[in-house]
């Protein structure tokens, strides 16, 4: 296995990967044969090289137990009724004794590719630095989005900033909307317009997030018992919920697109043939 990627970190973390076997798309996804190992080990492989202290799988089911162990991953099991993934971490942070303040790093179990130094970045975002605690309760990522299939895919989520790198608001939708340049590129329209004040736009991009996220232990036990948000229900985004209740969720801008996640069988194929 790889060396650990380095990380200006400070504080150190555990990364968690939520697995369930029941997919729609893709049943028995986590143990989907990916180059003679189950992509939850694949993804475990990757989580390992970053600078997490540990890196377990919260399992669903006996089966992806007995595939981590194979293998040598760490892996807890947990309830199979629960609602979503954050409610799995949280039952995982309580079996492994993790106190309020440590900091865990949710990478999803459908991510092979996952960039360890992606997972590091997200992990410094809660860190101490200098003695002073970040103000935000969550962590995440984003990257510029290049396309307008991209910018208008309902399926790929967006997220507008504010000037601290905190997030404003996450949607669906082409946010945020050139009004003057409706159904277009408009961030490339504008950034090469002759204009007074185009000039700001120099550069700029809506940003695609990403979905890996890192909490507060106490933050992620919290988390589950807060009401549903509105928005939350109407976007089929938990992260709204955070947002709803006053939390403040920084995010990092990744450089590029992490590595292609699997969530149905061309994904899947897709992502075979990288590893040949």
């Amino acid at each position: 296995m790889s060396a650990p990627v380095a990380t200006a970190a400070h504080s150190p973390f555990t990364v968690l990967i939520p697995a369930r076997m029941a997919s729609s798309r893709l049943p028995d996804k986590p143990l989907a044969d990916i180059a003679g190992l189950p992509m939850v080990v694949r993804v475990a492989q990757r989580a390992a090289q970053s600078a997490a202290v540990r890196v377990v799988v919260a399992a669903d089911d006996p089966r992806i137990l007995q595939a981590c162990a194979a293998h040598g991953v760490a892996a807890v099991m947990t309830r199979a009724d629960h609602a979503s993934g954050s409610d799995r971490l949280a039952e995982a942070c309580t079996q492994l004794g993790l106190q309020g303040d440590d900091i865990v790093v949710n990478v999803q179990g459908d991510e092979p590719l996952i960039d360890p130094a992606l997972i590091n970045a997200v992990a410094a975002l809660l860190q101490d630095h200098g003695g002073q605690r970040p103000e935000a309760s969550m962590g995440t990522a984003a990257h510029a989005i290049a396309s307008l299939a991209d910018y208008t895919n309902p399926n790929v989520v967006k997220v507008v900033l504010d000037a601290r790198g905190l997030a404003h608001y996450f949607s669906r939708a082409p946010i945020p909307f050139g009004r003057d340049h409706a159904g277009t590129a408009w961030w490339q329209v504008a950034a090469q317009a002759a204009q007074p004040g185009v000039k700001a736009l120099q550069g700029f991009a809506p940003l695609r997030h990403v979905g890996i996220y890192s909490y507060r232990a106490g933050f992620l036990r919290e988390f589950p018992q807060l009401a549903p948000a509105p928005t939350e229900a109407i976007e089929a985004l938990e992260q709204l919920r955070a947002l709803w209740h006053g939390h403040r969720i920084a995010v990092h801008l990744a450089d590029a697109a992490p590595g292609p996640g699997v969530d149905t069988p061309e994904d899947l194929e897709r992502v075979r043939a990288l590893f040949r």
